[in-house]
């Protein structure tokens, strides 16, 4: 009993550290416009490979309900409105996309270099397309701005995409190191 008791309170605590790294990359930015490119994506990668598909998107989640209640941890601020933003879709698209990162990097006991990083490539399209999809939306729909998709694809998925591949290759990196680690207490 005790020993499933220690499994769940390290669980608990990994699932606060990720929210908390998660949190703490959105101020480690590159200024672009439009979509400013954070650390973020490193982090809610992590959390998928070496929490697995659940407990990373909780550890996602917990920071997205965090931002929503009114603590500034999001890129912009925080707070309810905070869903009429353009790039709330990002942070629906990390839940998502750590979901399924963390489903396809553990499927197997011992995940390669390669399924970490298919894994993680996976999760960013998931990531951009509901970031893409919502600020479209929003940007239409709300702030009654016509961004082209021509430009959407420009700001939204060119100027970013370099960094966020980068991404995924030091997150497969660090995840195949400290995957072992942390697979005993997740699975």
């Amino acid at each position: 009993m005790e020993k499933n008791n220690s499994k769940k309170t390290v669980r608990l605590v990994l699932c606060a550290l990720f929210a908390a790294l998660i949190a703490v990359g959105a101020f480690i930015k590159i200024p672009i416009p439009y979509i400013p490119l954070t650390l973020q994506t490193l982090f809610t990668m992590l959390a998928g490979l070496m929490l697995g598909g659940r407990l990373g998107a909780i550890s996602v989640c917990v920071y997205v309900a965090i931002g929503l209640a009114g603590l500034p941890v999001f890129t912009q601020g925080g707070g309810p409105m905070y869903v009429l933003k353009p790039t709330f879709g990002y942070l629906i698209g990390f839940a998502v996309g750590t979901y399924v990162t963390g489903v396809i990097a553990n499927k197997t006991a011992a995940p390669t270099f390669r399924r970490l990083v298919g894994a993680n490539l996976a999760g960013l399209a998931i990531i951009y397309l509901f970031g893409m999809v919502y600020y479209f939306l929003i940007s239409h729909l709300y702030l009654g701005t016509n961004i082209t998709i021509r430009n959407l694809f420009l700001y939204c998925f060119l100027a970013t995409i370099p960094g966020d591949v980068i991404s995924c290759l030091v997150a497969a990196a660090i995840g195949k190191r400290l995957n072992p680690i942390t697979r005993k207490y997740v699975v």
